[in-house]
């Protein structure tokens, strides 16, 4: 996978013999300053593809340490890096000019299904290339997130509950709320 993704990302730390350990970092900060596509960003594309963000920014800021595992086959993580590559792609478009900065795919990822149904759609790309970014989705599937972008930082800091009062409950033991 390191070797796959190599060039098109930069990986860190390899050994003397080029190699990798059971894990990989991918940095990038070169994108940040050619396109403002930070390491969130791509996470969170990544839930558009339907994969389960990494782990961002540790040990090293402004990377993803890509950690495969022996419980996926080779037809997935064959799909985790043709995903890692077409968003690359797509921070290649924000460089090149052909996709908006602010409004593009990265930056408001992940799609959410009724972000993609809703009747006004104003953006420079297609609700396809938004939310099934990916040719084996339509075969497959997809599980679309119930949330599009967040504040993650609020949300570190901050508790918030989506969850009705404890009052609102019913008791099947008493047979009230």
């Amino acid at each position: 996978m390191a070797n796959k993704l190599d060039g098109p990302y930069k990986v860190l730390y390899r050994g003397q013999d080029g190699r990798v350990a059971h894990e990989f970092i991918l940095d990038c900060n070169a994108f940040k300053e050619a396109s403002g596509v930070t390491e969130e960003d791509i996470a969170k594309r990544l839930i558009d593809y339907g994969f389960h963000a990494p782990t961002m920014s540790w040990p090293v800021p402004g990377t993803l340490m890509v950690e495969p595992t022996e419980s996926e086959d080779v037809l997935e993580l064959d799909r985790y890096v043709w995903a890692l590559l077409a968003i690359r792609e797509e921070i290649q478009e924000i460089i090149d000019g052909k996709a908006d900065k602010l409004q593009n795919t990265l930056k408001l990822a992940p799609f959410t299904l009724k972000a993609l149904m809703a009747d006004k759609w104003d953006y420079g790309f297609s609700r396809q290339k938004a939310g099934y970014p990916a040719p084996w989705q339509q075969e497959l599937g997809k599980v679309f997130p119930t949330v599009g972008r967040i504040d993650n930082v609020y949300g570190d800091r901050n508790l918030v509950c989506a969850c009705p009062p404890v009052s609102e409950y019913f008791s099947y033991e008493t047979g009230q709320n």
